[in-house]
């Protein structure tokens, strides 16, 4: 039975959302399927039915931050003795944001502070959805979710992991997918090449499905014991390893 890996690059538009369907074949990876435009009910469909689905958009929010709502909401909020930097990076950052810093020198958006809580909050709208339908939407990645981070991945990869979205890099995102081809010679794109060097969310997306594939294969990072209860309510970014399997030096 053929594994196959979705990649989701979600936007809080479904114009901006890409959508990849890697399926493995032998020796082979083929994309069966690269869109941007995916409604709720495309990407539902899809996540479905994949083995792993690799989604780049955070999962869930700071426990810490929930917490500090929750207390504000009924005026219970404890009064801190200072509410300057360290304080606020305490309630705007996942466990597995600090984590991704620590292991990569990039850091996450806010998912508290940022606009990526737009996507978030469709998100969470869409795990509803797929719990409904009896799919294990557990946040740390042990079912058939797992939440990916591209440009992490690309710089432990040692590839370009900047300066290649918008419609300003094309050329650089062309080279990306040069660079792509040639060091991952079981990846066939199946007619997609074009588009994901055209439109940096079906590249993601492509990217977000590969690092699914590494997840699914046991060569990416897991949450920490110390760490875990927090994956299980905040999401957990999976950093792969090392390079993928089959990959040239």
């Amino acid at each position: 039975m053929h594994r196959t890996y979705l990649g989701i690059d979600l936007a809080a538009q479904p114009r901006r959302t890409g959508l990849a369907m890697l399926r493995e074949d032998g020796e082979r990876c083929v994309l069966d399927h690269v869109t941007v435009g995916a409604e709720d009910d495309t990407v539902i469909d899809a996540a479905t039915g994949a083995t792993k689905a690799g989604v780049d958009v955070p999962l869930g929010w700071p426990r810490r931050f929930v917490q500090l709502l929750a207390a504000h909401a009924v005026h219970e909020l404890s009064a801190p003795e200072s509410t300057g930097d360290d304080w606020r990076r305490e309630h705007a950052m996942r466990a597995t944001d600090r984590v991704v810093h620590r292991r990569t020198g990039l850091t996450p958006l806010s998912v508290a502070t940022d606009r990526i809580a737009h996507p978030a909050l469709r998100w969470a709208g869409i795990e509803a959805r797929l719990r409904d339908r009896g799919l294990d939407v557990a946040r740390d990645g042990s079912g058939t979710l797992c939440e990916v981070y591209p440009a992490a991945a690309l710089q432990i990869w040692g590839l370009t992991h900047r300066g290649y979205k918008g419609a300003k890099n094309q050329v650089p995102r062309a080279a990306l997918v040069d660079t792509l081809s040639a060091w991952l010679p079981f990846l066939d794109w199946n007619g997609h090449r074009g588009l994901c060097a055209t439109e940096d969310d079906a590249l993601d997306a492509v990217l977000a499905a590969l690092i699914a594939r590494e997840v699914d294969q046991g060569r990416a990072i897991p949450p920490d014991a110390e760490d875990l209860a927090l994956a299980r309510q905040e999401g957990w970014i999976w950093l792969p390893r090392a390079r993928p399997s089959g990959s040239r030096t």
